[in-house]
């Protein structure tokens, strides 16, 4: 099976690439590292001019009305370009997630000031265990007149420091199903008792944050989907954000291979460049042919995500599992060729081998998703 861009798809990726080059270069990325929110205001309405905070919007809520496969060839170029900020948490964890559950009034009211670049959004789902499962949701929104009254504390909340509003799981009944009894609010980030903690994480190009609910009031008609029926819409909107990290996640180390190939080929060592030695060339051409597999299986995971394929969960848990380990063996392997300055703060292949190690992790690492294909075929 072949998939093969077309000329619009050809043309958003080499937009995408170019605008990146220009607008995202490495030193926005270390000085958003340095920032606590990690957030660029002026690169963020750049995005939205260009079209991307609504790429997958219909066009009634601001949008283009592009699909899942057109988004996962942006955020390929944006994995390639190490971009930080809260495109991946606005846009796939809390704008997806609107879309496919919330109510006409929602859309209108929140779809257009995602386009637009307006508002900032992100999820809040995982909590002390840090895993993302039904009976890991265990703080309590008790109903009191129109609102739901919500406490607890949410970890590992990315880009909340930037965020107007955070979609929040929690629960609202409990039943012998886990499944049963979550549901999503969309809290405002600026409401009384929403505190805010940033967290030290390995990957610093992607902020995450201990979110404190200190019986923060919700109006009900904040609720995204239905009372206690919460879980089936992040069990949707993960499967799009796994495949949505493959893409990072082959973009990322197709710039890694790039990078040690152009190094192999000037570093000189014995009079000779090192690319000509048969070891280099070995470890180089495994990282391409690893990278190329990984390619294939994210591209089938997107489209069958775009074609609502019967096959789209075991599509997504082959590409996030097969993509996880690449990523990482790719950039272990890059720092490793490039010697000494490889591991050096001012070299950029550190950024993408601890990016490697978080995209892996999230939403179910890569021996967890073998798990999941184990199941299916065992």
């Amino acid at each position: 099976m072949e998939f093969i861009l077309n000329e619009e798809q050809e043309m958003l990726k080499t937009m995408a690439r170019d605008f990146l080059e220009n607008e995202c270069p490495k030193t926005l990325v270390r000085q958003m590292m340095e920032d606590e929110v990690g957030h660029s205001p002026e690169l963020w309405k750049k995005m939205a001019e260009v079209g991307w905070l609504g790429l997958v919007f219909p066009e009634k809520y601001g949008g283009s009305e592009m699909n899942f496969r057109d988004l996962t060839i942006l955020c390929e170029e944006m994995g390639r370009a190490m971009m930080p900020g809260p495109f991946f948490s606005t846009l796939l964890l809390a704008g997806i997630p609107i879309l496919e559950a919330g109510t006409e009034e929602q859309k209108q009211e929140f779809l257009p000031k995602i386009a637009s670049g307006d508002i900032v959004c992100t999820l809040a789902v995982l909590e002390e265990d840090g895993d993302f499962w039904p009976d890991a949701v265990q703080i309590k929104a008790t109903p009191r007149g129109g609102d739901y009254i919500i406490s607890g504390t949410k970890m590992f909340v990315p880009d909340a420091k930037a965020a107007d509003y955070i979609l929040v799981a929690a629960r609202t009944g409990r039943s012998a199903n886990p499944e049963e009894g979550i549901t999503l609010f969309m809290v405002d980030a600026t409401e009384w008792g929403v505190y805010v903690t940033p967290l030290l994480t390995m990957d610093e190009t992607r902020k995450q944050y201990e979110l404190m609910l200190n019986r923060v009031a919700v109006p009900a008609s904040n609720i995204i989907g239905e009372v206690n029926q919460g879980w089936p819409i992040l069990e949707s909107m993960a499967l799009k954000a796994r495949a949505a990290l493959c893409a990072e996640m082959v973009g990322g180390g197709e710039w890694v291979l790039e990078t040690t190939v152009n190094y192999a080929k000037d570093r000189i060592a014995f009079g000779v460049p090192i690319g000509s030695f048969q070891s280099i060339k070995h470890k180089c051409a495994d990282m391409h042919s690893g990278l190329e597999y990984a390619r294939s299986l994210m591209e089938w995971a997107a489209e069958a995500i775009k074609d609502g394929s019967p096959d789209t969960q075991i599509a997504v848990s082959m590409a996030k599992s097969y993509c996880g380990d690449v990523y990482k063996a790719v950039c272990g392997d890059g720092i490793q060729l490039h010697g000494g300055i490889g591991f050096t703060w001012d070299h950029d292949m550190h950024l993408y081998f601890k990016r490697s190690r978080a995209a892996d992790a999230a939403f179910g690492d890569a021996t967890y998703h073998r798990g999941v294909i184990a199941k299916r075929f065992g």
